[in-house]
């Protein structure tokens, strides 16, 4: 396998300056949209880069859940890897791959926790399984074998048989807060199309072209 002549032309689609949304959440809307229309396996999955406070990166997947005009939020164990990275250094990363469609979208900014209300109202909506599995999982440490856990949601899926599962007091919400975002859409020859949102304060952002 000749991996170096892995390549493949992008010709799908072109990004201009005056196509652009003044909002970038707008922006970001009517792209999300097309992925969600474009037979893309998950749509809302997206890559999560963080840091610790020795700047020591790590990345994960994770799943979009909602966003607004204030951010972009997931879900997780506060305790986990990434958890435990957020409240050392809040400065995030995410990242949406959208190859099929030949886009990519690049976010940085602040990660903060959502409101206990906010969790609550997002975790009473997940299966039944996912619940158990929140109460049962050490997310990111370490476990003696795959029987061990599986035994483990056994025993919580006893416990809450007959009662509405609870939210487990370690897991909760974040939103990231971006101040910018990068539109980034694949052309022929690599001179891809990028466009970078910038924060200037409040909601007013500065529109910018980067090179290939």
């Amino acid at each position: 396998m000749d991996i170096a002549e892995m390549r493949h032309e992008y010709t799908r689609g072109e990004l201009r300056r005056e196509e652009l949304r003044i909002d970038p959440f707008e922006q970001f809307t009517l792209w999300f949209e097309d992925a969600a229309r474009g037979a893309i396996l998950e749509p809302n999955a997206m890559s999560l880069a963080t840091a610790s406070r020795a700047g020591r990166p790590s990345l994960r997947t994770v799943l979009l859940k909602s966003f607004d005009a204030r951010g972009f939020v997931f879900f997780t164990n506060l305790e986990s890897r990434k958890g435990r990275e957020i409240a050392e250094n809040p400065q995030v990363g995410l990242l949406f791959p959208w190859l099929a469609l030949e886009r990519q979208v690049v976010i940085n900014g602040q990660a903060e926790k959502v409101s206990p209300a906010e969790t609550q109202a997002y975790f009473v909506t997940r299966p039944l399984g996912s619940q158990l599995a929140a109460w049962a999982s050490p997310q990111s440490g370490i476990i003696t074998s795959r029987n061990a856990l599986e035994t483990k949601w056994e025993e919580v899926r006893r416990k809450f048989a007959d009662v509405q599962v609870p939210l487990p007091p370690f897991w909760g919400g974040y939103r990231v807060i971006p101040d910018e975002l990068e539109f980034w859409q694949g052309r022929a020859n690599r001179l891809h199309d990028r466009f970078r949102y910038r924060r200037q304060g409040g909601n007013s952002w500065l529109i910018e072209q980067l090179a290939p």
